[in-house]
């Protein structure tokens, strides 16, 4: 026994060894690295800072990196974007199913429902100040005019007036005649706190089904003596198959879109 072990352990190294040279073998020879150069680069917008038009391209270009890094915010805070993550986070925590869907799968979601919701408005603000300010027919303060008043039309339609006029006072402008004379640093925060409160709303109305269904469970659990097997572990199923047998998906993304009619 002790024989067969030693003629086992002398293979072994034989074979690692013969494995080494034939390693050894096939690598390539060594090669002399060369030094990493690195070349000299010099960025430069047009010939010169005193040129007037120069300056106006540089300006140009520092507002459209500003304008593509606020991007994500413009479309989170200026666009249905916010109740809607707001309700679909709701909807996950009310399954209690963790994170299931993952964060990836809501967010993608609610970026395709936020583009299908805005779509009318986006193709205005594409048709009236996009293309009209590539084809050089407009300039960027009329341009930028023209964007700005769908946007305002679509969130006047979602602010409430009672939220307008926390801001309106807050800011100490005077009654406001009409919506024109409403600014937009008084109307985004107005938006951004009527979207939240519907999402609250709709995200409690979630709520409830998935309440009563855990409430049942640990009555049923409580009355059988089972008192520390956790209530949750058994109703989850109970409440996949209740979101599955309503299509709850189909019931939810048709009551978020119709609640922006």
């Amino acid at each position: 026994m002790l024989m067969n072990k030693k003629r086992i352990l002398a293979g072994c190294v034989g074979a690692a060894f013969l494995f080494g040279i034939i390693a050894m073998l096939l690598l390539p020879l060594p090669v002399q690295a060369e030094p990493l150069q690195i070349p000299d680069v010099n960025i430069q917008i047009g010939g010169g800072t005193d040129d007037p038009q120069n300056l106006s391209t540089v300006l140009q270009l520092i507002i459209l990196l500003t304008v593509l890094s606020l991007a994500p915010a413009i479309l989170i805070m200026l666009t249905s974007f916010i109740r809607i993550i707001v309700v679909l986070a709701f909807l996950r925590s009310s399954l209690a199913t963790q994170q299931m869907p993952p964060n990836q799968v809501l967010v993608g979601l609610a970026l395709f429902l936020t583009f299908f919701i805005m779509a009318p408005t986006l193709n205005q603000v594409n048709s009236d100040a996009v293309q009209p300010y590539l084809k050089g027919e407009i300039g960027q303060q009329d341009a930028f005019e023209k964007a700005i008043a769908p946007m305002r039309s679509f969130m006047f339609k979602q602010t409430r007036e009672k939220d307008l006029a926390l801001f309106v006072k807050m800011a100490d402008i005077g009654r406001p005649r009409n919506f024109d004379d409403i600014p937009n640093y008084i109307l985004i925060p107005s938006f951004i706190i009527s979207e939240l409160k519907t999402a609250f709303q709709i995200g409690f109305i979630i709520f409830i089904p998935f309440l009563v269904i855990d409430m049942v469970v640990a009555s049923a659990l409580m009355s059988m003596g089972m008192m520390m097997l956790p209530p949750m572990m058994i109703s989850l199923p109970f409440k996949i198959l209740l979101f599955v047998l309503v299509d709850g998906w189909n019931l939810v993304i048709q009551s978020l879109m119709l609640s922006f009619k």
